[in-house]
């Protein structure tokens, strides 16, 4: 979901815009090892993908719109500090190119959708990794259970900004609002990971980060990983 400048107050949006710059320099320091000749150009390719899915947006509350992240999708194919930098540099193109989420409102949208929801999409992966491993179907029904958490988590990223610097909804309209979209919108987001991951995983299985991390000599139906 994408903030609008003014949402939250200017002591929420400088703290949280810390712990962008913050989450972002861990991710630049530990993404160098993960970044190698096959994941370098999937990475430019699922932040081109998530670019696009996220344009299409869906209004929730006054200067607040809710779309498809793309966190999970990139955590499962490059990593989660690969994937946290795509969805950042998306979300920073968005801002300046299209004005999609102010720029004060750039620390807390990072916050959410590239670092909180990236993450907890691949903890999430990482915790089901035994079934993502054991075929295709295990890793499309991991990549949409990931997807859906990601989107729900990142939107209560938002809940919890609004409660801190807020005003103007009661923040349990917010909650509602915010939480029974995404739960919906997650929906959509799961199929398209899913289907998107087992894409992949069909052509090049050895481009999965999820499992060829887990597994580097992974065979998913048949295919060598």
């Amino acid at each position: 979901m994408h903030m609008s400048d003014g949402i939250v107050d200017a002591p929420t949006s400088v703290i949280f815009g810390f712990v962008a710059v913050l989450g972002l320099a861990v991710c630049v320091a530990r993404a160098r090892r993960d970044l190698d000749d096959r994941t370098a150009p999937m990475a430019g390719l699922v932040a081109a993908f998530v670019f696009a899915v996220q344009m299409l947006n869906f209004p929730i509350l006054p200067g607040v719109s809710g779309h498809l992240l793309g966190g999970a999708l990139c955590a499962i194919l490059v990593g989660p500090y690969v994937g946290a930098i795509c969805v950042s540099i998306v979300l920073l193109l968005q801002a300046l190119l299209f004005a999609d989420g102010g720029l004060s409102a750039l620390g807390t949208n990072i916050t959410n959708m590239a670092l909180l929801g990236t993450f907890v999409g691949y903890g999430v992966a990482v915790a089901m990794r035994r079934i993502a491993t054991r075929s295709r179907g295990g890793l499309v029904l991991t990549a949409f259970v990931a997807a859906w958490v990601n989107t729900v988590v990142a939107s209560l990223g938002f809940v919890l900004e609004y409660a801190i610097g807020g005003e103007g909804l009661a923040l349990g309209t917010v909650i509602g609002l915010m939480a029974g979209f995404h739960a919906l919108i997650g929906i959509g987001e799961g199929i398209i990971t899913a289907l998107t991951v087992g894409a992949v995983a069909s052509v090049r299985p050895d481009l999965v980060y999820l499992t060829r991390s887990a597994a580097p000599s992974l065979t998913i139906k048949g295919v060598s990983a």
